[in-house]
């Protein structure tokens, strides 16, 4: 079966992760790219555990290894790896990874709701049985809220212009369609910039609806927890908004004081839970942005619990 995502970092993030037989939790199965090559290094004995809250990929990944004995899948979001740890009756993991990236699939199809080159149904959430759409959002908030979502998860400079005039817009007709929110931007955004904006735009929504700054601070911190000591944590962000976060918590967890710089004695019981094994980020080389060219804003960061 082929699969209709390339995965990115594919053997920098397994090598990383990888340390002998156990096991491992995939947060973000996507299309299966990374867990099949880390099931290739793993023998029967060893478990991977996987999650994702896209139905599509879920569904993907729940035939492609159906035969696979190794495997547990849940349709849910990472978030929930506490849960799933629980029901699994696992302890600690001996590594955790997580690809934070929009699938290609996603990108490209028309049925997933996310492009913005297609006129298709106003959506973007990943999980299709639950929350409002983004359709729903852009017709019910004010323009303050509306620009702050864009300004705050998709860093937009126009962003307060953008969703005046989605307000404005509105009155006439709903905004229904990625077509019609792509129509309101270009009013705003010169055609040469044009893209890099709807794209900005359609990430803030994107980002807002499915809760994903707050699920990946969640996770990243609970990943910590259920991680065997020697056990690594691998995270592969595509943004600036979700590394920063997992750079600042992988700063955060390696410190073992946090108390103010003049107090005299520690008192705030910190514990140091990992070091950092990447002190800058892994990126693409050269020849995977040319086979991929979406990989190239791909950061690699991985931390060793101790």
């Amino acid at each position: 079966m082929e699969s209709p995502h390339k995965p990115v970092l594919l053997k920098e993030t397994i090598d990383y992760v990888f340390s002998g037989n156990g096991i491992y939790f995939d947060g973000t199965l996507g299309f299966g790219g990374h867990a099949s090559e880390l099931l290739s290094r793993l023998d029967n004995s060893s478990l991977l555990i996987g999650a994702d809250k896209d139905k599509k990929a879920y569904e993907y990944c729940k035939n492609l290894f159906a035969d696979e004995k190794r495997v547990r899948l849940y349709n849910t979001s990472f978030a929930n790896i506490n849960l799933i740890a629980k029901i699994e009756f696992v302890e600690r993991f001996n590594g955790i990874y997580a690809d934070l990236g929009v699938s290609s699939f996603q990108l490209d199809s028309a049925e997933a709701g996310f492009t913005f080159r297609r006129d298709v149904p106003l959506d973007l959430r990943m999980d299709r049985t639950g929350g409002k759409t983004a359709a729903e959002i852009l017709n019910e908030l004010d323009a303050k809220e509306i620009a702050d979502i864009i300004y705050k998860f998709g860093e937009e400079k126009k962003s307060r212009q953008i969703a005046s005039l989605i307000v404005e817009k509105r009155k006439e007709k709903p905004v229904k369609t990625t077509y019609d929110l792509r129509e309101i931007v270009a009013q705003i955004i010169p055609p040469n910039y044009l893209n890099k904006s709807l794209a900005r735009v359609f990430q803030a929504l994107r980002i807002y609806i499915n809760n994903e700054l707050d699920e990946l601070r969640e996770f990243l911190t609970k990943a910590i927890d259920l991680l065997a000591p020697g056990g690594r944590l691998a995270v592969i962000s595509f943004h600036s908004l979700e590394d920063r976060i997992v750079k600042e918590v992988f700063k955060y967890e390696e410190l073992d004081c946090v108390c103010p710089p003049e107090s005299p004695v520690c008192v705030c019981d910190k514990e140091q839970r990992v070091k950092i094994i990447t002190k800058k980020p892994i990126v693409p080389d050269a020849s995977e942005i040319k086979k991929n060219p979406r990989a190239r804003s791909a950061k690699l960061r991985v931390v060793e619990r101790i």
